[in-house]
């Protein structure tokens, strides 16, 4: 139990979810509530083992919390894992029976769409409990999240463009997107819209025939590791997080990294690597917040036009983030940090201000 509690010795709460019949094992963790109750999605993912699970669960839901500060919103972070493998193991009785799970929460944790969970799946567990986002226009739902994600990262990138060339402008830069799935393949349309040479990779053959298809002046590699290696402005990793590290970070040529993936930095020293080797990072739970600003945005019912204009601040945040590094002489991971760590403290303190 000490290994236990040392591991979430930061968290509010976590909680483990079982359901024998219905197959369900799951974690949901709540960081911080000190702005508001805690939102994050979940994802369905085979797991190596529960130690992979919760680890995974506890730095994705550090990351939502940040994520929410820095985006201005009055909500806390939290996440979910369901441990399995999403197209064989996903069904009714178990997305209800996680359905309880949330609901016995009372509202302290929100959940929504991520990694192996879509819309559909949101408006099944919503028969279970109301603390759901990311449903389904049909339900009042905003739908996919990776909308406004992608949108929010075009964003962020025209800010580090701008901070780094001068310019916002993408046209003729060369970006190499990794993982072009929900978040990937829309950013993919921004980036060629703005007049910028993409580079787009992925494991899934499906997935760039689609980019292919819809974008076909867009170049595509089947093994996403080659992007390090190439003559790059961008990188852009948008699919799973943990990719850069202190040997990719060597190989790495381009001058900005900008995507859409959650906990990029393998090691939370990887922010100061890429300051010292004079690559421009922008903090991943900063640019890809659109997705929770979308889904956040379903709460007090949603309007598209709203959400839009609030995800198109991430470009003022993302310029803030660059500002604070540089005043304060630390890499833009660690002001990203301090920026949403002051926002929990100086906002949150109000919270102890009892109301009647």
């Amino acid at each position: 139990m000490t290994s236990l509690f040392g591991a979430v010795r930061d968290h509010e709460q976590v909680l483990l979810c079982s359901d024998q019949r219905a197959g369900l094992r799951a974690i949901i963790a709540v960081y911080s509530t000190a702005l508001g109750p805690s939102l994050g999605g979940t994802r369905f993912h085979p797991y190596a083992d529960d130690d992979d699970a919760l680890a995974d669960a506890l730095a994705l839901s550090r990351a939502m919390a940040y994520k929410a500060a820095c985006a201005g919103l009055d909500l806390g972070g939290g996440k979910a894992v369901i441990i399995g493998d999403p197209a064989r193991d996903k069904s009714e009785p178990l997305l209800r029976a996680f359905g309880r799970h949330i609901a016995s929460l009372g509202g302290r944790y929100i959940t929504a769409c991520d990694v192996g969970t879509y819309v559909d799946d949101m408006d099944v567990i919503a028969r279970e409990t109301r603390w759901v986002t990311g449903r389904s226009p049909a339900y009042g739902g905003s739908g996919d999240s990776g909308v406004l994600t992608a949108y929010g990262v075009f964003e962020g990138m025209r800010a580090a463009a701008r901070h780094r060339w001068g310019t916002p402008d993408l046209g003729g830069r060369r970006v190499g997107v990794s993982g072009v799935g929900k978040v990937g393949r829309r950013l993919v349309g921004h980036l060629v819209e703005d007049g910028a040479s993409v580079i787009a990779a992925d494991v899934d053959p499906a997935a760039l025939a689609r980019v292919r298809a819809e974008f076909p002046t867009a170049q595509t590699v089947a093994d996403p590791d080659q992007l390090f290696d190439l003559d790059l402005d961008v990188y852009s990793p948008c699919a799973l997080g943990g990719v850069l590290s202190a040997e990719t970070v060597t190989r790495l040529r381009a001058e900005i990294v900008c995507g859409g993936a959650n906990n990029q930095l393998a090691t939370p020293d990887i922010g100061r690597r890429l300051a010292d080797a004079g690559v421009l990072y922008a903090p991943d739970f900063v640019v890809n917040a659109g997705g929770l600003i979308q889904v956040a945005d379903e709460i007090q019912g949603y309007s598209p036009e709203r959400a839009r204009a609030r995800a198109a601040r991430i470009f003022d945040t993302t310029a803030e983030v660059f500002r604070l590094a540089r005043d304060e002489g630390v890499a833009p991971a660690k002001a990203a940090e301090r920026l949403a760590e002051r926002r929990m403290v100086e906002v949150g303190r109000l919270r102890g201000i009892l109301l009647p």
